[in-house]
């Protein structure tokens, strides 16, 4: 019962705090809500690419340290075909910091 209580009150507060905030900010004029949409997206998009892209990165260039220890002669062979991979996944997070660009040009 303790834990339960634990958890629920910051939820409760969290969840009066929200709830109370929109009349405080209560105005004639309705709200445009899809420039907060907007910079919702845009900023999940650059996250979710940096954090995919880093994670990515990571996994192919443990990858390849890890073929290079196991038969040092082959470090020529591994090389290369890891600075592709680690150029192409680059670029799938240029991609997505393109499209939070643009995104958040429409705000």
């Amino acid at each position: 019962m303790r834990r339960f209580t634990k958890i629920l009150a910051p939820l409760a507060t969290f969840a009066v705090a929200l709830l109370s905030s929109a009349a405080a900010f209560a105005s004639d004029a309705a709200p445009d809500v899809t420039k907060g949409y907007l910079g919702i997206g845009a900023a999940l998009a650059i996250g979710l690419a940096a954090f995919g892209g880093g994670l990515g990165q990571g996994r192919a260039a443990a990858s390849a340290l890890d073929g290079i220890a196991r038969n040092p002669q082959a470090s020529g062979k591994i090389f290369v075909p890891m600075i592709v991979a680690l150029a192409l996944i680059e670029s799938l997070v240029i991609y997505g910091l393109l499209i939070a660009f643009n995104l958040a040009g429409k705000i």
